[in-house]
């Protein structure tokens, strides 16, 4: 029985300057010595998975006028804020998992939107104490301060080895000289148009004469290549602490937003330590707090380590992971916030011991109503986004997810500017219990106050192991964690990264009560038989997520990609 014993899982906690603190620094250093030998074979070729060839491509050209992954990681972001101002943008946030080669130091940086220093708990609630979904997801007031133009720079001017004139030139040159409308940008901007119409500076640009272009129409924005030069020329104090930012104030507050120049002058980076999970023989590095991905991953991972899974029918498989999913995603509601703002158990909810706790309450023969779960009645007191992964032939690796929320942001542009800005406001709790627009639930942790960064589910994610190393992520709102938990399984079981990318999806969020699966998911055989066990299976009609990974074989050194075939302009090169 010593084989389904769960093995021993560490997670960081926020850095400390303590002798514990340095210690643990150590420790990982060692850990990571261990996962990344020293006789691996490097990569023999670069590679490069996002959701535009475009970006892909910028990605590359970097890479081959002598960029790191961290220059081709700038050149994929501002390409991606060009090309799919649907999923992100220099009005969004970002994610950057970052690992360095030379010396196996990991980090992530933390480019996630603040709230404006005037934002308050109840600035969403109407006279009879209900949210206004407009207001909250819709125009400028939805909006929080941009991070990722400072975590762009930032990225370049830490990490990098090229000038961003050189990184930013490929997305500069996409902006001015205009790019093709696809199929996403074409099927979503029809989601959003009528809120488009209410900004005529965002429907000047991204509409034709105030009707969504056709697939193959051209789009130039001059406006977003003026912006990016800015950040060539002045880096993040032109962005930030100049003119401009003065300027794109006074703008959201004469269109009903609550921004001031002092909250654009007070946003700053900061880099993170990792979440670090042990899981069968492989290192999961993945995402700490304001993220919840990576203390949601870590949960579910070590409830469902005991269990022989690869040795389990499908259903029986299923279950076990949706109940796993059902656990993970009730403790991110209650406990999960900034861990600037509020004190995150990261230590217990990481804990093995605590995953044996919650393991003892799941029944093999029968699903567990969230409402019988602890703490449903007495709690204490983003679908748009975008993703890469990439690899250089140096070993650097880049897991990167960014983000605006939902599909174009607010619909809301800045005249002048040429970026969407973010309705990242609906991830706070805008009232205790209401779920936001992905229907998850919060609480208190992650209530509404100035500056604070607010919960994400994005989960940009590395897995190590001594054969094979997997560099993961997807949009996908609430989804995120369970994609990225569904493609590390599929890793595990020895499959490729256009494997994890294509794997048919399924989720679980604690609330709603249900299964919710893409309609290749299961055959109806495995529909009754996790009916029968008591979850209620709900079929989507659409497909979700966008997931973008890469894999180095450190044997040979081979390296492949995989780009999600569910959107057309995906693309994973190797080269």
């Amino acid at each position: 029985m010593a084989n389904l014993l769960p093995s021993h899982t560490r997670a960081l906690a926020r850095p400390s300057r303590s002798i514990t603190a340095r210690w643990r620094c150590w420790a990982l250093m060692l850990l990571l010595a261990v996962a990344l030998p020293s006789y691996a074979v490097a990569p023999k070729q670069a590679a490069v998975a996002s959701a535009h060839y475009l970006a892909t491509e910028a990605g590359h050209e970097i890479l081959a006028e002598g960029g790191n992954a961290f220059d081709a990681a700038v050149a994929v972001a501002a390409a991606l804020a060009v090309v799919e101002p649907s999923s992100s943008g220099l009005g969004g946030g970002a994610f950057f998992l970052i690992h360095r080669a030379d010396d196996g130091f990991q980090t992530m940086i933390d480019a996630r939107e603040t709230a404006p220093s005037k934002a308050h708990r109840d600035m969403y609630l109407d006279a009879n104490g209900e949210v206004n979904r407009d207001l909250a997801v819709n125009g400028p007031l939805a909006a929080g301060i941009p991070g990722s133009p400072a975590g762009i720079v930032y990225l370049a001017e830490k990490y990098g080895r090229l000038p961003l004139a050189k990184s930013l030139a490929p997305a500069i040159r996409l902006a001015r000289r205009g790019f093709p409308v696809d199929e996403k940008y074409h099927a979503l901007l029809s989601y959003r148009k009528d809120v488009m119409l209410r900004w005529p500076a965002a429907s000047q640009i991204f509409l034709h004469d105030g009707e969504v272009p056709a697939v193959g129409d051209t789009i130039v924005n001059e406006d977003m290549a003026g912006t990016l030069e800015l950040l060539v020329r002045d880096g993040h104090d032109g962005f930030y602490r100049s003119n401009f930012s003065k300027r794109m104030a006074e703008s959201v507050r004469s269109a009903g937003g609550i921004w001031r120049a002092e909250d654009l002058a007070a946003y700053q980076v900061k880099e993170r330590e990792p979440v670090i999970i042990d899981y069968h023989d492989h290192q999961l590095v993945t995402a700490p707090p304001p993220s919840s991905g990576g203390i949601a991953l870590a949960e579910i991972l070590n409830i469902l380590e005991p269990y022989p899974l690869q040795k389990m029918d499908r259903v029986q498989r299923v279950h076990l992971t949706v109940e796993a999913m059902r656990r993970a995603y009730r403790d991110r509601g209650i406990y999960l916030g900034d861990p600037d703002f509020v004190e995150v158990p990261q230590r217990l909810l990481t804990s093995s011991d605590y995953a044996a706790g919650l393991r003892a309450g799941i029944k093999l023969d029968r699903a567990t109503p969230s409402e019988m779960l602890a703490g449903f009645n007495d709690s204490p007191k983003g679908t748009d986004t975008t993703h890469f992964s990439l690899i250089d032939r140096d070993g650097n690796m880049v897991a990167a997810t960014m983000t605006v929320n939902l599909p174009y942001g607010s619909a809301y542009m800045i005249p002048g500017t040429g970026f969407l800005l973010n309705n990242e406001m609906d991830d706070f709790s805008a009232k205790p219990g209401a779920p936001n627009a992905f229907g998850l639930l919060g609480y208190s942790a992650n209530a509404i106050e100035p500056g604070k960064r607010m919960l994400s589910s994005m989960s940009p994610t590395f897995v190590l192991g001594e054969e094979r190393v997997a560099v993961l992520g997807t949009p996908g709102g609430s989804r995120i964690i369970t994609m990225v938990l569904l493609g590390i399984l599929d890793f595990l079981d020895g499959n490729g990264p256009q494997s994890w990318v294509d794997l048919p999806r399924y989720h679980h969020q604690y609330m709603p009560d249900s299964i919710s699966a893409e309609s290749n998911a299961f055959n109806e055989a495995e529909i009754q038989a996790l009916q029968a066990l008591g979850h209620e299976v709900k079929v989507r009609d659409r497909t979700w997520g966008n997931m973008h990974g890469v894999m180095w074989n450190r044997n040979d050194g081979s390296v492949s990609a995989g780009s999600d075939r569910r959107w057309a302009s995906g693309r994973a090169i190797v080269r």
